[in-house]
Protein backbone atom coordinates (compact mmCIF):
# COMPACT_ATOMS: atom_id res chain seq x y z
CA UNK A 1 0.00 0.00 0.00
CA UNK A 2 2.40 2.62 1.20
CA UNK A 3 5.01 3.85 -1.36
CA UNK A 4 6.77 6.92 0.01
CA UNK A 5 9.38 7.32 2.91
CA UNK A 6 6.54 9.28 5.06
CA UNK A 7 5.06 6.61 5.49
CA UNK A 8 7.26 4.93 7.79
CA UNK A 9 7.85 5.38 11.51
CA UNK A 10 11.32 5.42 13.06
CA UNK A 11 11.15 3.36 16.11
CA UNK A 12 13.07 2.53 18.88
CA UNK A 13 16.25 1.00 19.21
CA UNK A 14 16.05 -2.18 21.10
CA UNK A 15 19.53 -3.97 23.23
CA UNK A 16 18.44 -7.23 22.62
CA UNK A 17 18.00 -7.21 18.49
CA UNK A 18 21.61 -8.82 18.13
CA UNK A 19 19.91 -12.23 19.12
CA UNK A 20 18.32 -12.49 15.75
CA UNK A 21 21.78 -12.84 13.79
CA UNK A 22 20.85 -16.31 12.53
CA UNK A 23 22.01 -16.22 8.66
CA UNK A 24 20.48 -17.67 5.78
CA UNK A 25 22.64 -17.18 2.70
CA UNK A 26 22.99 -18.42 -0.46
CA UNK A 27 25.11 -17.55 -3.47
CA UNK A 28 24.65 -19.05 -6.92
CA UNK A 29 27.19 -18.54 -9.52
CA UNK A 30 28.24 -14.70 -10.15
CA UNK A 31 27.98 -14.05 -13.59
CA UNK A 32 29.15 -11.35 -15.58
CA UNK A 33 26.53 -8.51 -16.48
CA UNK A 34 27.39 -4.86 -17.28
CA UNK A 35 28.99 -5.14 -14.57
CA UNK A 36 31.35 -7.41 -12.83
CA UNK A 37 29.52 -7.95 -8.99
CA UNK A 38 32.30 -9.22 -6.70
CA UNK A 39 31.89 -11.39 -4.06
CA UNK A 40 33.61 -8.64 -1.31
CA UNK A 41 30.09 -6.64 -2.90
CA UNK A 42 28.04 -8.98 -1.57
CA UNK A 43 29.49 -9.23 1.68
CA UNK A 44 29.43 -5.69 2.21
CA UNK A 45 25.51 -6.48 1.74
CA UNK A 46 25.58 -9.16 3.80
CA UNK A 47 27.07 -7.37 6.84
CA UNK A 48 24.69 -4.22 6.30
CA UNK A 49 21.54 -6.22 6.69
CA UNK A 50 23.16 -7.77 10.06
CA UNK A 51 24.10 -4.47 11.08
CA UNK A 52 19.98 -3.57 10.35
CA UNK A 53 18.97 -6.37 12.25
CA UNK A 54 20.55 -5.08 15.30
CA UNK A 55 20.56 -1.60 15.21
CA UNK A 56 17.12 -1.54 13.35
CA UNK A 57 15.72 -4.13 15.69
CA UNK A 58 14.45 -5.99 12.94
CA UNK A 59 12.63 -9.46 13.26
CA UNK A 60 13.68 -10.50 10.07
CA UNK A 61 15.41 -8.99 6.47
CA UNK A 62 15.67 -11.25 3.17
CA UNK A 63 17.29 -9.58 0.10
CA UNK A 64 17.01 -11.32 -3.49
CA UNK A 65 19.82 -10.23 -6.15
CA UNK A 66 19.35 -10.76 -9.78
CA UNK A 67 21.66 -10.09 -12.57
CA UNK A 68 21.51 -11.03 -16.06
CA UNK A 69 18.61 -13.43 -16.28
CA UNK A 70 19.58 -14.91 -12.98
CA UNK A 71 19.48 -15.39 -9.18
CA UNK A 72 22.62 -14.06 -8.34
CA UNK A 73 22.69 -14.17 -4.81
CA UNK A 74 19.59 -14.13 -1.86
CA UNK A 75 20.22 -13.84 1.82
CA UNK A 76 17.88 -14.02 4.79
CA UNK A 77 18.92 -12.78 8.74
CA UNK A 78 16.64 -12.75 11.75
CA UNK A 79 13.09 -14.47 12.62
CA UNK A 80 10.13 -14.98 10.74
CA UNK A 81 7.98 -15.54 14.20
CA UNK A 82 9.80 -14.00 17.59
CA UNK A 83 7.57 -16.17 19.86
CA UNK A 84 8.55 -19.58 17.68
CA UNK A 85 11.65 -18.28 16.46
CA UNK A 86 11.62 -19.70 13.20
CA UNK A 87 14.85 -18.61 11.26
CA UNK A 88 14.14 -16.57 8.27
CA UNK A 89 15.22 -18.05 4.87
CA UNK A 90 14.97 -16.59 1.51
CA UNK A 91 11.92 -18.70 0.55
CA UNK A 92 9.49 -17.59 3.13
CA UNK A 93 6.70 -15.75 2.00
CA UNK A 94 6.33 -12.16 2.80
CA UNK A 95 3.92 -9.37 1.88
CA UNK A 96 5.03 -7.35 -0.87
CA UNK A 97 1.75 -4.96 -0.49
CA UNK A 98 2.15 -2.24 -3.22
CA UNK A 99 4.59 -4.21 -5.52
CA UNK A 100 0.97 -6.00 -6.89
CA UNK A 101 0.49 -3.08 -8.45
CA UNK A 102 2.66 -3.97 -11.34
CA UNK A 103 2.00 -7.10 -11.99
CA UNK A 104 -1.77 -5.42 -12.07
CA UNK A 105 -0.43 -3.30 -15.02
CA UNK A 106 1.13 -6.32 -16.57
CA UNK A 107 -1.84 -8.41 -17.36
CA UNK A 108 -3.84 -5.10 -18.58
CA UNK A 109 -0.88 -5.22 -20.57
CA UNK A 110 -1.45 -8.16 -22.02
CA UNK A 111 -4.59 -7.00 -22.80
CA UNK A 112 -3.54 -4.34 -24.45
CA UNK A 113 -1.40 -6.90 -27.15
CA UNK A 114 -4.42 -9.28 -27.32
CA UNK A 115 -6.06 -6.15 -28.84
CA UNK A 116 -9.03 -6.46 -26.45
CA UNK A 117 -8.14 -2.78 -24.46
CA UNK A 118 -6.21 -0.22 -24.84
CA UNK A 119 -4.89 2.41 -22.29
CA UNK A 120 -6.27 4.87 -23.54
CA UNK A 121 -10.12 3.54 -23.65
CA UNK A 122 -12.07 5.31 -20.76
CA UNK A 123 -12.79 3.58 -17.61
CA UNK A 124 -16.29 4.02 -17.71
CA UNK A 125 -16.54 2.33 -21.07
CA UNK A 126 -15.85 -0.64 -18.98
CA UNK A 127 -16.93 -0.43 -15.83
CA UNK A 128 -20.43 1.90 -16.96
CA UNK A 129 -21.40 2.77 -12.89
CA UNK A 130 -18.11 4.07 -11.59
CA UNK A 131 -17.90 7.53 -10.70
CA UNK A 132 -15.96 10.41 -8.96
CA UNK A 133 -16.42 13.60 -7.74
CA UNK A 134 -15.82 15.43 -10.57
CA UNK A 135 -18.57 14.32 -13.30
CA UNK A 136 -15.73 15.75 -16.44
CA UNK A 137 -13.06 13.49 -14.42
CA UNK A 138 -15.06 10.59 -14.52
CA UNK A 139 -15.96 10.96 -18.13
CA UNK A 140 -12.57 11.61 -19.29
CA UNK A 141 -10.65 8.81 -16.70
CA UNK A 142 -8.53 6.45 -19.00
CA UNK A 143 -7.05 3.29 -17.70
CA UNK A 144 -3.77 5.02 -18.04
CA UNK A 145 -4.61 7.49 -15.71
CA UNK A 146 -5.70 4.64 -13.42
CA UNK A 147 -2.29 3.28 -13.25
CA UNK A 148 -0.29 6.37 -12.84
CA UNK A 149 -2.11 8.81 -10.14
CA UNK A 150 -2.84 11.56 -11.62
CA UNK A 151 -6.51 11.35 -11.35
CA UNK A 152 -6.59 15.00 -9.01
CA UNK A 153 -6.81 12.66 -5.59
CA UNK A 154 -4.63 13.24 -2.79
CA UNK A 155 -2.12 10.27 -1.70
CA UNK A 156 -4.10 7.64 0.02
CA UNK A 157 -7.35 9.19 -0.47
CA UNK A 158 -10.06 7.03 0.56
CA UNK A 159 -8.10 4.21 1.99
CA UNK A 160 -10.14 4.14 5.11
CA UNK A 161 -12.95 2.26 3.25
CA UNK A 162 -10.99 -0.63 2.62
CA UNK A 163 -8.40 -0.72 4.88
CA UNK A 164 -9.64 -3.57 7.78
CA UNK A 165 -13.32 -2.61 5.97
CA UNK A 166 -16.44 -5.25 5.41
CA UNK A 167 -16.65 -3.17 2.30
CA UNK A 168 -16.83 -5.12 -0.72
CA UNK A 169 -14.01 -3.93 -3.58
CA UNK A 170 -17.28 -2.89 -5.69
CA UNK A 171 -18.83 -1.33 -2.45
CA UNK A 172 -15.73 0.97 -2.38
CA UNK A 173 -15.57 1.84 -5.58
CA UNK A 174 -19.34 3.13 -5.84
CA UNK A 175 -18.00 5.21 -2.35
CA UNK A 176 -15.32 6.79 -4.27
CA UNK A 177 -17.56 9.44 -5.36
CA UNK A 178 -17.28 10.82 -2.45
CA UNK A 179 -13.54 11.84 -2.54
CA UNK A 180 -13.46 15.53 -3.44
CA UNK A 181 -9.75 15.88 -5.44
CA UNK A 182 -7.18 18.25 -4.33
CA UNK A 183 -5.49 19.16 -7.32
CA UNK A 184 -6.62 19.62 -10.82
CA UNK A 185 -7.07 16.56 -13.31
CA UNK A 186 -3.72 15.27 -15.09
CA UNK A 187 -1.47 18.14 -13.21
CA UNK A 188 -0.47 16.70 -9.93
CA UNK A 189 0.92 13.45 -8.38
CA UNK A 190 -1.41 11.62 -5.98
CA UNK A 191 -0.93 8.09 -4.81
CA UNK A 192 -3.96 5.84 -5.16
CA UNK A 193 -4.94 2.33 -3.82
CA UNK A 194 -8.93 2.61 -5.04
CA UNK A 195 -8.11 3.26 -8.36
CA UNK A 196 -5.96 0.23 -8.96
CA UNK A 197 -9.67 -1.64 -7.42
CA UNK A 198 -10.93 0.05 -10.89
CA UNK A 199 -7.75 -1.76 -12.50
CA UNK A 200 -8.59 -5.09 -11.25
CA UNK A 201 -12.67 -5.15 -12.61
CA UNK A 202 -11.69 -3.69 -15.63
CA UNK A 203 -9.43 -7.30 -16.05
CA UNK A 204 -12.46 -8.97 -14.92
CA UNK A 205 -14.41 -7.80 -17.17
CA UNK A 206 -12.49 -7.98 -19.74
CA UNK A 207 -10.91 -11.81 -19.37
CA UNK A 208 -14.79 -13.15 -17.73
CA UNK A 209 -12.12 -13.70 -14.81
CA UNK A 210 -11.71 -12.82 -11.31
CA UNK A 211 -8.68 -10.97 -11.03
CA UNK A 212 -6.68 -13.27 -8.71
CA UNK A 213 -7.40 -15.42 -11.21
CA UNK A 214 -6.33 -13.86 -14.21
CA UNK A 215 -3.13 -13.34 -12.59
CA UNK A 216 -2.31 -17.04 -11.54
CA UNK A 217 -2.97 -18.14 -14.64
CA UNK A 218 -1.76 -15.38 -17.00
CA UNK A 219 1.39 -14.44 -14.90
CA UNK A 220 2.42 -16.59 -11.68
CA UNK A 221 1.91 -19.61 -13.28
CA UNK A 222 4.09 -18.94 -16.40
CA UNK A 223 6.82 -17.14 -14.52
CA UNK A 224 6.99 -19.92 -11.96
CA UNK A 225 6.16 -18.26 -8.85
CA UNK A 226 4.31 -21.37 -7.66
CA UNK A 227 4.33 -20.27 -4.09
CA UNK A 228 3.14 -17.04 -3.83
CA UNK A 229 -0.33 -16.32 -3.06
CA UNK A 230 -3.16 -13.56 -3.70
CA UNK A 231 -5.13 -13.43 -0.21
CA UNK A 232 -4.35 -13.98 3.20
CA UNK A 233 -7.06 -16.54 3.28
CA UNK A 234 -4.95 -18.88 1.55
CA UNK A 235 -2.09 -18.56 4.13
CA UNK A 236 -1.40 -21.96 6.45
CA UNK A 237 -0.32 -24.49 3.39
CA UNK A 238 2.75 -25.34 4.98
CA UNK A 239 4.70 -22.92 3.01
CA UNK A 240 7.50 -21.26 4.67
CA UNK A 241 6.07 -17.62 5.90
CA UNK A 242 6.65 -14.48 8.08
CA UNK A 243 4.51 -13.38 10.56
CA UNK A 244 4.16 -9.57 10.55
CA UNK A 245 5.59 -7.69 13.60
CA UNK A 246 4.94 -4.62 15.52
CA UNK A 247 7.78 -2.65 17.97
CA UNK A 248 6.09 -2.44 21.57
CA UNK A 249 7.04 0.38 24.16
CA UNK A 250 9.36 -1.70 25.55
CA UNK A 251 11.50 -2.69 22.40
CA UNK A 252 10.17 -5.88 21.88
CA UNK A 253 8.97 -7.18 18.47
CA UNK A 254 5.48 -8.96 18.90
CA UNK A 255 3.66 -10.81 16.15
CA UNK A 256 0.35 -9.29 15.22
CA UNK A 257 -2.41 -10.73 12.79
CA UNK A 258 -2.83 -10.65 9.47
CA UNK A 259 -5.22 -8.07 7.59
CA UNK A 260 -7.32 -9.27 5.11
CA UNK A 261 -6.89 -6.60 1.99
CA UNK A 262 -9.37 -9.07 -0.57
CA UNK A 263 -11.01 -5.66 -0.82
CA UNK A 264 -8.08 -3.91 -2.86
CA UNK A 265 -6.41 -6.67 -3.56
CA UNK A 266 -5.00 -5.51 -7.45
CA UNK A 267 -3.19 -2.47 -5.35
CA UNK A 268 -1.49 -4.62 -2.70
CA UNK A 269 -2.44 -8.37 -2.08
CA UNK A 270 0.60 -10.07 -3.19
CA UNK A 271 2.42 -12.58 -0.90
CA UNK A 272 5.37 -13.89 -2.19
CA UNK A 273 9.27 -14.85 -1.37
CA UNK A 274 12.20 -12.87 -2.43
CA UNK A 275 13.56 -15.94 -4.14
CA UNK A 276 9.90 -15.71 -6.06
CA UNK A 277 10.42 -12.04 -6.27
CA UNK A 278 13.50 -12.32 -8.17
CA UNK A 279 11.82 -14.45 -11.25
CA UNK A 280 9.62 -11.42 -11.64
CA UNK A 281 12.40 -9.21 -11.39
CA UNK A 282 14.49 -11.04 -14.09
CA UNK A 283 11.20 -11.21 -16.29
CA UNK A 284 10.74 -7.71 -16.11
CA UNK A 285 14.64 -7.08 -16.90
CA UNK A 286 13.84 -9.35 -19.85
CA UNK A 287 10.98 -7.32 -20.90
CA UNK A 288 8.94 -9.66 -20.72
CA UNK A 289 10.08 -12.67 -21.70
CA UNK A 290 10.72 -16.14 -19.68
CA UNK A 291 11.47 -19.82 -20.84
CA UNK A 292 12.12 -18.00 -24.71
CA UNK A 293 8.24 -17.39 -24.51
CA UNK A 294 6.98 -13.46 -24.48
CA UNK A 295 5.09 -13.05 -21.49
CA UNK A 296 3.90 -9.30 -23.07
CA UNK A 297 5.10 -7.53 -25.76
CA UNK A 298 8.97 -5.49 -24.97
CA UNK A 299 6.69 -2.66 -26.22
CA UNK A 300 4.35 -2.40 -23.57
CA UNK A 301 7.75 -2.61 -21.16
CA UNK A 302 8.79 0.36 -22.40
CA UNK A 303 5.16 1.96 -21.66
CA UNK A 304 5.19 0.78 -18.09
CA UNK A 305 8.65 2.19 -17.48
CA UNK A 306 7.74 5.82 -19.43
CA UNK A 307 6.83 8.80 -16.89
CA UNK A 308 3.60 9.93 -17.18
CA UNK A 309 3.54 11.60 -13.52
CA UNK A 310 6.47 13.72 -12.25
CA UNK A 311 7.03 13.29 -8.35
CA UNK A 312 8.80 16.20 -7.46
CA UNK A 313 12.18 15.31 -5.98
CA UNK A 314 12.51 17.44 -2.46
CA UNK A 315 15.38 18.97 -1.22
CA UNK A 316 15.90 16.38 1.38
CA UNK A 317 16.36 13.93 -1.67
CA UNK A 318 18.56 15.79 -3.52
CA UNK A 319 21.00 16.35 -0.06
CA UNK A 320 20.84 12.61 0.31
CA UNK A 321 21.01 10.99 -2.96
CA UNK A 322 22.80 14.09 -5.22
CA UNK A 323 22.73 11.74 -8.17
CA UNK A 324 19.04 11.57 -8.42
CA UNK A 325 17.89 14.17 -11.02
CA UNK A 326 13.77 13.29 -10.88
CA UNK A 327 11.11 11.69 -10.14
CA UNK A 328 7.93 9.77 -11.31
CA UNK A 329 5.49 7.37 -11.92
CA UNK A 330 4.70 5.12 -15.05
CA UNK A 331 2.17 2.33 -15.46
CA UNK A 332 2.43 0.87 -11.88
CA UNK A 333 5.80 1.27 -11.17
CA UNK A 334 8.37 3.98 -10.04
CA UNK A 335 11.31 5.89 -11.72
CA UNK A 336 14.16 7.80 -11.22
CA UNK A 337 17.84 7.99 -11.58
CA UNK A 338 20.90 7.31 -9.92
CA UNK A 339 24.40 7.20 -10.94
CA UNK A 340 23.87 8.22 -14.53
CA UNK A 341 21.22 5.10 -14.54
CA UNK A 342 17.43 5.01 -14.98
CA UNK A 343 15.89 3.31 -11.93
CA UNK A 344 12.79 1.14 -12.27
CA UNK A 345 11.24 0.03 -8.55
CA UNK A 346 8.26 0.32 -6.25
CA UNK A 347 7.68 0.03 -2.14
CA UNK A 348 5.42 -1.87 -0.76
CA UNK A 349 3.76 -1.24 2.98
CA UNK A 350 1.66 -3.43 4.67
CA UNK A 351 0.85 -4.06 8.47
CA UNK A 352 4.08 -5.07 9.41
CA UNK A 353 5.94 -5.61 6.52
CA UNK A 354 7.56 -3.47 4.29
CA UNK A 355 8.83 -4.29 0.94
CA UNK A 356 11.12 -2.33 -1.75
CA UNK A 357 12.13 -3.29 -5.28
CA UNK A 358 14.72 -1.75 -7.85
CA UNK A 359 15.48 -2.33 -11.02
CA UNK A 360 18.19 -1.44 -13.37
CA UNK A 361 17.41 -1.62 -17.29
CA UNK A 362 20.90 -0.63 -18.13
CA UNK A 363 22.57 -3.10 -15.80
CA UNK A 364 20.30 -6.16 -15.81
CA UNK A 365 20.41 -5.76 -12.07
CA UNK A 366 17.52 -6.29 -9.74
CA UNK A 367 17.07 -5.83 -6.09
CA UNK A 368 14.59 -6.98 -3.79
CA UNK A 369 14.45 -6.23 0.00
CA UNK A 370 11.68 -7.08 2.53
CA UNK A 371 11.23 -6.98 6.39
CA UNK A 372 8.53 -7.95 8.85
CA UNK A 373 7.99 -4.73 10.89
CA UNK A 374 6.92 -1.19 10.28
CA UNK A 375 10.52 0.08 8.82
CA UNK A 376 12.39 2.06 6.30
CA UNK A 377 15.18 -0.20 6.15
CA UNK A 378 14.33 -1.86 2.86
CA UNK A 379 14.23 2.10 1.18
CA UNK A 380 17.18 2.79 2.88
CA UNK A 381 19.01 -0.35 1.92
CA UNK A 382 17.54 -0.01 -1.72
CA UNK A 383 19.54 2.43 -2.48
CA UNK A 384 22.34 1.85 -0.42
CA UNK A 385 22.81 -1.75 -2.20
CA UNK A 386 22.64 0.31 -5.63
CA UNK A 387 25.41 2.46 -4.49
CA UNK A 388 27.94 -0.94 -3.45
CA UNK A 389 26.25 -2.82 -6.59
CA UNK A 390 27.23 -0.19 -9.13
CA UNK A 391 30.30 0.84 -7.39
CA UNK A 392 29.71 4.36 -6.19
CA UNK A 393 29.54 3.72 -2.64
CA UNK A 394 29.93 1.46 0.00
CA UNK A 395 29.04 3.92 3.18
CA UNK A 396 25.60 2.72 3.28
CA UNK A 397 24.66 6.55 4.28
CA UNK A 398 21.17 5.98 4.41
CA UNK A 399 21.29 3.12 6.93
CA UNK A 400 23.45 5.47 8.89
CA UNK A 401 20.55 7.88 8.38
CA UNK A 402 17.91 5.36 9.58
CA UNK A 403 19.92 4.60 12.62
CA UNK A 404 20.48 8.26 13.65
CA UNK A 405 16.95 9.10 13.32
CA UNK A 406 16.19 6.21 15.62
CA UNK A 407 18.78 6.80 18.10
CA UNK A 408 16.98 10.07 18.37
CA UNK A 409 13.39 9.08 18.13
CA UNK A 410 12.52 8.82 22.23
CA UNK A 411 13.42 12.42 22.50
CA UNK A 412 11.63 13.86 19.73
CA UNK A 413 8.35 11.10 20.79
CA UNK A 414 9.02 12.99 24.34
CA UNK A 415 9.00 17.04 22.47
CA UNK A 416 6.09 16.39 20.48
CA UNK A 417 3.85 14.82 23.96
CA UNK A 418 5.20 18.17 25.69
CA UNK A 419 3.77 20.51 22.52
CA UNK A 420 0.67 18.24 22.42
CA UNK A 421 0.05 19.03 26.42
CA UNK A 422 0.52 22.36 26.36
CA UNK A 423 -2.45 22.57 23.64
CA UNK A 424 -4.56 21.46 26.47
CA UNK A 425 -6.69 23.98 28.39
CA UNK A 426 -7.19 22.81 31.34
CA UNK A 427 -9.82 22.78 33.89
CA UNK A 428 -12.39 22.65 30.88
CA UNK A 429 -15.20 20.84 31.13
CA UNK A 430 -17.75 18.79 28.61
CA UNK A 431 -20.98 20.74 27.50
CA UNK A 432 -22.91 18.06 28.03
CA UNK A 433 -23.35 14.45 30.55
CA UNK A 434 -21.05 12.33 29.07
CA UNK A 435 -23.85 9.87 28.28
CA UNK A 436 -25.36 12.65 26.21
CA UNK A 437 -22.11 12.01 23.50
CA UNK A 438 -23.36 8.98 22.73
CA UNK A 439 -25.17 7.48 19.82
CA UNK A 440 -24.45 6.79 16.29
CA UNK A 441 -22.80 8.99 13.92
CA UNK A 442 -23.33 8.55 10.00
CA UNK A 443 -20.95 10.12 7.34
CA UNK A 444 -22.11 9.79 3.49
CA UNK A 445 -18.81 7.73 2.32
CA UNK A 446 -17.73 5.86 5.13
CA UNK A 447 -21.31 4.87 6.76
CA UNK A 448 -21.73 4.70 10.56
CA UNK A 449 -19.43 4.97 13.54
CA UNK A 450 -20.73 4.32 17.36
CA UNK A 451 -20.44 6.22 20.79
CA UNK A 452 -21.17 4.20 23.56
CA UNK A 453 -20.97 5.27 27.16
CA UNK A 454 -19.99 2.66 29.54
CA UNK A 455 -19.55 3.57 33.90
CA UNK A 456 -18.62 7.12 32.78
CA UNK A 457 -16.33 6.23 29.69
CA UNK A 458 -16.71 6.74 26.05
CA UNK A 459 -16.24 4.23 23.59
CA UNK A 460 -15.81 4.72 19.67
CA UNK A 461 -16.34 2.13 17.18
CA UNK A 462 -15.79 2.10 13.38
CA UNK A 463 -18.67 -0.68 12.41
CA UNK A 464 -17.65 -1.23 9.15
CA UNK A 465 -13.39 -1.87 10.07
CA UNK A 466 -13.65 -3.61 13.49
CA UNK A 467 -10.23 -2.78 13.86
CA UNK A 468 -10.90 0.86 14.19
CA UNK A 469 -12.02 0.78 18.41
CA UNK A 470 -10.76 3.28 20.99
CA UNK A 471 -11.24 4.47 24.50
CA UNK A 472 -12.45 8.44 24.46
CA UNK A 473 -11.04 10.20 27.34
CA UNK A 474 -11.75 13.78 27.97
CA UNK A 475 -9.11 16.33 26.67
CA UNK A 476 -10.63 19.90 26.86
CA UNK A 477 -14.11 21.13 26.43
CA UNK A 478 -15.77 18.59 23.94
CA UNK A 479 -12.52 17.61 22.36
CA UNK A 480 -11.71 13.34 23.84
CA UNK A 481 -8.43 12.00 22.99
CA UNK A 482 -8.51 8.95 21.25
CA UNK A 483 -6.65 5.77 22.14
CA UNK A 484 -6.70 2.78 19.73
CA UNK A 485 -7.42 -0.38 21.74
CA UNK A 486 -6.39 -2.59 18.94
CA UNK A 487 -2.55 -3.29 18.90
CA UNK A 488 -2.05 -1.07 15.38
CA UNK A 489 0.46 1.41 13.71
CA UNK A 490 -1.68 4.31 14.20
CA UNK A 491 -0.76 7.21 17.15
CA UNK A 492 -3.93 8.48 19.42
CA UNK A 493 -5.84 10.91 18.04
CA UNK A 494 -8.28 13.58 18.81
CA UNK A 495 -12.25 13.48 18.63
CA UNK A 496 -13.99 16.79 18.47
CA UNK A 497 -17.83 16.98 19.29
CA UNK A 498 -19.84 19.78 17.61
CA UNK A 499 -22.90 20.76 19.31
CA UNK A 500 -26.27 22.34 16.96
CA UNK A 501 -27.44 25.64 17.90
CA UNK A 502 -30.53 24.22 20.50
CA UNK A 503 -27.27 23.01 22.10
CA UNK A 504 -27.44 19.16 21.09
CA UNK A 505 -24.56 16.81 20.46
CA UNK A 506 -24.97 17.74 16.69
CA UNK A 507 -21.90 16.14 14.78
CA UNK A 508 -18.03 14.34 15.28
CA UNK A 509 -14.71 14.76 13.67
CA UNK A 510 -11.72 12.24 14.22
CA UNK A 511 -8.37 13.63 13.86
CA UNK A 512 -5.45 11.05 13.55
CA UNK A 513 -2.03 12.81 12.63
CA UNK A 514 -0.07 10.16 10.46
CA UNK A 515 0.74 9.57 6.47
CA UNK A 516 -1.06 6.90 5.95
CA UNK A 517 -5.18 7.64 6.97
CA UNK A 518 -6.72 11.04 6.04
CA UNK A 519 -9.84 10.56 8.84
CA UNK A 520 -10.15 14.41 7.52
CA UNK A 521 -12.02 12.98 4.81
CA UNK A 522 -15.20 11.86 7.27
CA UNK A 523 -17.42 14.11 9.14
CA UNK A 524 -19.99 12.46 10.78
CA UNK A 525 -23.31 13.36 11.49
CA UNK A 526 -25.20 12.28 14.64
CA UNK A 527 -28.33 10.10 13.55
Amino acid sequence: MRSSLSSFRLIRPNAISAIFATIALTFAPLVNGQIDIKTKQLTRIDDAMLRAVSSMNLPSISVAIVQDGTLLWSNSHGLLDTQTLAKATPDARYAVASNTKAFTSAALAQLVDAGKINWDDRVTDYLPSFKLYDPYVTSELRIRDLLCHRSGLATFSGDLLWYGSSWTSDEVLQKAQFLKPTSSFRTEFGYQNILFIAAGKIIEVVTGQTWKNCIQDSLLSRIGMTQSILSVSELGDGAPQALPHNETADGGQVPIQWVNWDNMAPAGALIASVEEMAKWMIVQLDSGRVSNQTIWNPQRTQEMWTMHTPIPVSSWYRSKLPSMHFRGYGLGWEMTTLHGRKIVGHSGGYDGMISRQMLVPEEKIGVFIVTNTNSSVPWALGYDILDVLLDQNTDFNLLTFLEENRASESEKQAKEADILASTRIKGTAPSHAIADFAGTYTDPMYGTIEVAESDGALQLQFIQTPLFRAELKHWHYDTFQLNWSEQMMLPSGMVHFSVDASGKVQSLDVDVPNPDFDFTELHFIRN
